[in-house]
């Protein structure tokens, strides 16, 4: 029903109040949506792996580049690409101390200016004809402290846990918001949002009904079809923030067995940009999560770099240069 509908009644009588069910319809997207989605990410992925080496190569060139200027940039970029309409949001882009601010937007007045001596986060995302992209990514553009190092990989870590899940069919997504944790919690860390909310089909870019969370009140079960993201994080106050945020698709996993007759899910990534590996500490990767990160970059390397090489606009060199080195094991 909707709210006009509803509210016609006015207070008087007894209502009903429940989820529509289309919410929950909506949420499961078709071949077509699926298609769409996975086209504007490869797409999306082209125009960061340009806007990411240019503002890398300014920086460490001197350059004086704000918060401000990065935002201009990753949006006139992907204007470029065929489909784009808009953002998806407004970009969080957050240099040092700026970067431990959860919702932070940057103002041309008080924007910072990047450098070499801190971690820079950078969530943003496009809206195309024919999908919706969300994509977290933090930087270091000198040499990162062993303790960011450290942050980093715990972050990365439980994003990894979190991607390589296989839950039964029915599982709400509170039940799996622990993995992405477990890595910050071992050492006394965490951080104060959900790991996961449910993106449309370029449409809205915050979607329900379904969304991973450690609060247990949302009982909507993940299903094939479903799009969620994975983005943990971590935020020290006043130094810097961390956050490494991919969307992925609810899948049927290929179990060889179906205990109690049920379907297996696992998640297959939409999302397509590297994850800096001068910012992971090996020795506190399984081998199976560095064939992860490995696999990753792989498939990254593979579906964004003809579209790069097919770019026309300047610098495209350089941006295969970047994702060639980018996308190393």
């Amino acid at each position: 029903t909707s709210f006009a509908l509803f509210s016609a009644f006015g207070d008087e009588g007894p209502k009903v109040r429940k989820p529509s069910p289309l919410a929950e319809m909506k949420a499961i997207k078709n071949d077509a949506e699926l298609e769409g989605m996975r086209a504007a990410h490869r797409r999306d992925g082209a125009a960061l792996a340009a806007s990411l080496a240019r503002i890398e190569a300014w920086v460490r060139s001197g350059r004086r580049v704000t918060e401000v200027d990065v935002d201009a940039e990753v949006t006139t970029t992907r204007a470029l690409q065929p489909g784009y309409l808009d953002n998806s949001f407004d970009t969080i882009a957050g240099y040092g101390p700026n970067g431990a601010i959860i919702h932070y937007r940057a103002e041309a007045e008080t924007a910072a200016t990047l450098g070499t001596s801190s971690l820079f986060l950078l969530d943003s995302g496009a809206q195309y004809v024919d999908g919706t992209t969300d994509v977290t990514r933090t930087m270091h553009y000198g040499e990162p402290t062993e303790h960011e190092r450290e942050c980093f990989t715990r972050v990365l870590k439980g994003h990894i846990a979190l991607a390589t899940a296989v839950i039964p069919e029915g599982t709400p997504g509170f039940v799996v918001d622990a993995f992405a944790r477990r890595p910050l919690w071992e050492v006394g860390l965490d951080y104060r949002h959900g790991t996961g909310h449910g993106v449309g089909a370029a449409l809205a870019v915050h979607e329900g009904p379904h969304r991973i969370s450690r609060q247990f009140d949302n009982r909507v079960p993940l299903k094939a079809g479903m799009i969620v993201s994975n983005e943990p994080g971590f935020y020290a106050d006043g130094e810097f923030g961390i956050r490494i945020e991919n969307l992925l698709v609810v899948v049927e996993k290929g179990t060889p067995h179906k205990f109690g007759g049920l379907k297996y899910l696992g998640f297959e990534p939409l999302t397509l940009v590297p994850i800096q590996r001068s910012l992971v500490r090996a020795d506190m990767l399984s081998s199976e999560e560095a064939a992860y990160l490995d696999a990753y970059h792989a498939r990254v390397r593979q579906e964004v770099l003809p579209l790069v090489d097919q770019a026309q606009e300047e610098g495209r060199e350089a941006s295969r240069a970047w994702l060639l080195g980018a996308t190393e094991p």
